[in-house]
């Protein structure tokens, strides 16, 4: 924290986690320690750099006021990670009653007989905070390696029982589908014994004089020469 007799500012150093080509910000905090209006003015070293939001402002008595300053994104890193860059926050008495739209340069020149106060900061670089490592869900702190090396054994089980499930699976499939194919086949061989069975029948009826009469299961065969009775099983 920085204390002069107008503002404390905190912190006394702008610490901006760096990232290539990412914007990143941190912000002040100005702390009015009078009874009085105070104007603030924010500069830098390396205006086009930064944004600071508000530059310009009114504290009022014992209160506070935010400030957001934000770095543009940047394409290459410095060297060593060193920032040279700096601020400076000035701050005056103001009139009573005065609000940022009365705060003008002319109140921050020294020259002009005002008593400005005046606050350094440095800018430093940072490494951005690292990403919580993964965490099991169920896990706990100070867990043993034994209960590590159970739950692997566990999960593995767990694994192999399902491919053989998965195995078991592909086994009944493959066992239907050769049942299928058999069925199919006497189907086949059925049918082709049925039309041989049938083309001689009608190799029957073409016969002259030769009359067919079906009944039931059986087929009568009458001719000029006698009868005939043929012992048929219908499908």
């Amino acid at each position: 924290m920085s204390t002069g007799d107008l503002l404390n500012i905190q912190p006394d150093e702008l610490k901006f986690p760096f990232e290539l080509k990412k914007q990143i910000s941190c912000s002040l905090q100005l702390l009015n320690k009078t009874e009085h209006h105070v104007a603030f003015k924010v500069k830098t070293t390396n205006p086009k750099k930064y944004c600071v939001r508000p530059n310009t402002g009114i504290v009022l008595p014992r209160s506070t006021c935010d400030v957001v300053v934000t770095m543009q994104a940047q394409r290459e890193a410095p060297p060593d990670m060193l920032c040279k860059d700096k601020f400076l926050i000035q701050s005056v008495i103001a009139s009573p009653g005065a609000t940022t739209k009365d705060v003008n340069p002319e109140m921050f020149n020294k020259e002009s007989g005002n008593l400005v106060e005046e606050c350094k900061l440095k800018v430093l670089y940072v490494s951005p905070p690292k990403p919580p490592s993964p965490v099991h869900e169920g896990s706990e702190e100070g867990s043993s390696p034994t209960a590590s090396l159970s739950d692997n054994n566990h999960q593995r089980s767990a694994f192999e029982t399902q491919v053989l499930r998965h195995h078991a699976e592909l086994k009944d499939t493959h066992s239907d589908s050769s049942s299928v194919i058999s069925k199919l086949t006497e189907e086949k061989n059925s049918a082709i014994q049925q039309n041989s069975l049938l083309r001689q029948e009608l190799s029957l009826q073409a016969r002259p004089g030769l009359m067919i009469v079906p009944r039931m299961s059986i087929w009568y065969f009458s001719s000029n020469d006698g009868f005939y009775v043929l012992l048929k099983k219908l499908a």
